[in-house]
C-alpha cells in the first residue's frame, strides 16, 4: 500500500465515521429523544413514534442516493463529499440546539423530523461516494481489503457515538444528562464537521473517474442509464436482494436491535446497555477488515452469504442466551409464568404506522402495548364481539378499561412473579472494565458473535456493490440498492420487530424479521449473483450480469 493509497483510504474512513456517528446518536438517544420531541403522546405511542422518527432518516436515504450519486457521476467524487458532510453536520448540530415540544409545541417534532431527512439525504450521499472512491484507487485484488475500512467506519461512528454519550453521562450525572446533557453528543459534531472538511479538501479525485473524464465516456444522464435500461437495472434489483437486504438486516440487528433488546426489552440500564454493546463492538470489529481481506482471496460471495445464514441459524438461541444471563429473572418469568389477553380480534391493531399518525387506543392495543412496555410474555385468545379486552395473569383479571390501568397492570405481574424495576439480577457494570463476572462476560460474548456476523456480511459488500457496475454509473447505480437495503428493510427493522413483539406476546417474535430476510438473500444471492472479485472495474463498461459460476467479467 502506497502512502497516497494510505492517504486516501485514512482520509474517506475518518470522514465517513464522523458522518456515521451523527447519524448514530438519535438511535442511541431515541427514548430520551422520544421524551422531548414527542411528549404530548402516550408513553408506548411515543416509544413507537421515536424509532419511526429514527427510520425517517433511513426512508429517505435512497433519495439522497438518487439526488447525490447522479452528482457524483457527473461532476466526480470529491465534492460530493464535501456537500454531504456539510448537510450532515448542520442538522447534527442544529439537533443540540433544537427548543423540546414542552417549549415549541408540535413544532419541535415537525423541525427534528425535517432535520432527521436531511440527515437521511447527507447518508445517501455519503456511503456510495467512499466505497466508489477508495474503491477507484485501489489496485486489482485488494478492493476486498482497502474497501472493509470503509466499512469499519460505520461501527467505528456508533462505537464513537457510545463513548461520547458514557462520557457524558458518567460526568453530568443521570440527572443532568436527562435533563440537558443529552444535547452535548450532538453540539460536539461540529467540531467533528470541521475536522472532517478539512480532511477532505486534501483530497484529489478518483483516477477512475478522471480517465473518464478524459476519455469522454461519462454519462450525460446517470440515472436513466442506470435504472431506465433494463441490462443495469436489473443488476441494481439484483444487489438488493440477493446481498444487501440480507446484510442489512443482520448488520442493525447486531447493533441498533441488539442495544434495543437489551435496554428495552430486558431492562438492563442504559449505562451497561451501552457498555456492552461498545465491548462487542470493540472486540468483533476487527473482522471487518478480515473479510475484506478474505474476499480478496475467496470471493465475496461465500462471506457475505455465508454471514446471512450463520445469523438466521443462531439469532434465537443468541438471545435467549443474552436474555438468560443480562435479565435471568426476567427471563425465569417469560418461560414459567403465563399471561393471556382475551380480546375481539377487531379490536387489535398491528401497532407500526411508518408515518407516525395513527394513535393505538382500542382496548386491545392498550392491554398489548401496556404488556410489551413491561417486557411480559403473552399470548392472545379470541374474546366476544364487541368486548373490553381483559388481561388473565393465574386468577387475576384485569379489564383494559380499568382505571389506572397500567399502574394495576404492573403490580399484578410483579405479584405474579416478573421482576420489579430494581431486580437485582439484572446485569450491571460499575465501570467499563468492570468485567470478570460471568454474566458480563457471557453478554459480551454474545453480542461479540452477533457483531462478527455483521463484520462478514458487512466487511466485503462495499467491494461487490463497486464491481458490479461500470464506472460512467458507478455511484448512481450502487448507492441505490445500498440505500433502499438499508434504508428501509435495515432502518425499519427496530420498529417493526418492536411491532411484532405487541401483536404477538412473544419478546422474541420480532426475530423472525431478520431471519426470513437473510434467508431468502442467501437463497436469491446464490442463484443470482455473479462473484465479482476479479473484475477489471476500470474498464467503461462489462457484463454486469454473468452467470452466476463466473468469476471474471467479460469486456465488451
Amino acid at each position: 500500500m502506497t502512502r497516497e493509497e494510505r492517504k486516501v483510504i485514512i482520509a474517506s474512513s475518518l470522514g465517513t465515521v464522523f458522518e456515521w456517528y451523527d447519524f448514530y446518536l438519535y438511535g442511541s438517544l431515541a427514548v430520551i429523544i422520544g421524551a422531548k420531541f414527542f411528549s404530548q403522546f402516550p408513553e408506548g405511542t411515543r416509544n413507537i413514534f421515536a424509532l419511526l422518527a429514527f427510520a425517517a432518516g433511513f426512508l429517505v436515504r435512497p433519495f439522497g442516493a438518487l439526488v447525490f450519486g447522479r452528482l457524483g457521476d457527473l461532476v466526480g467524487r470529491k465534492y460530493t463529499f464535501l456537500i454531504t458532510i456539510l448537510i450532515m453536520g448542520a442538522s447534527t448540530f442544529i439537533v443540540g440546539i433544537l427548543p423540546t415540544s414542552d417549549q415549541i409545541g408540535i413544532s419541535a417534532a415537525i423541525i427534528l423530523i425535517v432535520l432527521r431527512c436531511l440527515q437521511g439525504l447527507a447518508l445517501g450521499g455519503e456511503y456510495g461516494g467512499a466505497a466508489t472512491y477508495v474503491a477507484e484507487h485501489a489496485p486489482n485484488g485488494r478492493r476486498g481489503f482497502y474497501t472493509s475500512f470503509i466499512q469499519v467506519t460505520a461501527t467505528g461512528g456508533l462505537f464513537l457515538s457510545l463513548l461520547v454519550i458514557l462520557f457524558t453521562r458518567s460526568a453530568l450525572g443521570e440527572a443532568a444528562f436527562l435533563d440537558w446533557g443529552w444535547r452535548i453528543p450532538f453540539l460536539v459534531s461540529i467540531l467533528l464537521l470541521g475536522i472532517s472538511v478539512w480532511i477532505r479538501l486534501q483530497l484529489n479525485e478518483s483516477p477512475a473517474f478522471k480517465k473518464m473524464k478524459e476519455e469522454g465516456t461519462g454519462s450525460k444522464a446517470p440515472l436513466t442509464e442506470a435504472f431506465g435500461q433494463w441490462k443495469n437495472a436489473k443488476v441494481a434489483i439484483i444487489a438488493l436482494f440477493g446481498l444487501v437486504a440480507g446484510q442489512a438486516v443482520v448488520w442493525y440487528t447486531g447493533q441498533f436491535y441488539a442495544l434495543f433488546f437489551i435496554n428495552t426489552i430486558l431492562k438492563v440500564d442504559g449505562y451497561t446497555s451501552n457498555l456492552l454493546i461498545a465491548w462487542g463492538l470493540l472486540l468483533g470489529s476487527g473482522g471487518f477488515v478480515l473479510f475484506g481481506w478474505l474476499s480478496d482471496k475467496i470471493g465475496r460471495k461465500p462471506i457475505i452469504l455465508g454471514g446471512c445464514l450463520l445469523a438466521a441459524l443462531t439469532y434465537f438461541p443468541l438471545f435467549k442466551l443474552l436474555s438468560a444471563e443480562a435479565n435471568p429473572a426476567l427471563h425465569a418469568a417469560h418461560r414459567d409464568i403465563t399471561v393471556v389477553v382475551a380480546a375481539d380480534p377487531a379490536d387489535c391493531s398491528f401497532q407500526f404506522n411508518p408515518v407516525g399518525t395513527a394513535r393505538f387506543t382500542n382496548s386491545c392495543d392498550i392491554a398489548k402495548s401496556a404488556l410489551a412496555r413491561l417486557s411480559v410474555n403473552y399470548t392472545v385468545e379470541n374474546a366476544p364481539a364487541g368486548s373490553v379486552a381483559t388481561v388473565r395473569i393465574g386468577q387475576t383479571a384485569i379489564p383494559a378499561n380499568t382505571p389506572n390501568f397500567v399502574q394495576a397492570l404492573g403490580t399484578a405481574v410483579t405479584a405474579a412473579g416478573y421482576p420489579p424495576a430494581s431486580n437485582p439480577s439484572v446485569v450491571k457494570m460499575a465501570h467499563p472494565f468492570d468485567l470478570f463476572r460471568e454474566q458480563v462476560i457471557v453478554s459480551i460474548f454474545v453480542l461479540t458473535i452477533l457483531v462478527i456476523f455483521v463484520t462478514m456480511v458487512y466487511g466485503p459488500i462495499a467491494a461487490a456493490l463497486v464491481e458490479l457496475f461500470p464506472t460512467r454509473i458507478r455511484y448512481t447505480s450502487m448507492s441505490l440498492p445500498y440505500h433502499i437495503g438499508n434504508g428501509w428493510f435495515g432502518g425499519l427493522l427496530p420498529a417493526t420487530s418492536f411491532a411484532m413483539i405487541a401483536q404477538t406476546g412473544d419478546v422474541y417474535y420480532g426475530l423472525w424479521y431478520p431471519v426470513v430476510i437473510a434467508l431468502a438473500t442467501v437463497v436469491i444471492g446464490v442463484f443470482f449473483v455473479p462473484e465479482t472479485k476479479d473484475r477489471d472495474i476500470f474498464s467503461d463498461e462489462f457484463n454486469a450480469v454473468a452467470p452466476p459460476d463466473a468469476t471474471t467479467a467479460r469486456v465488451r
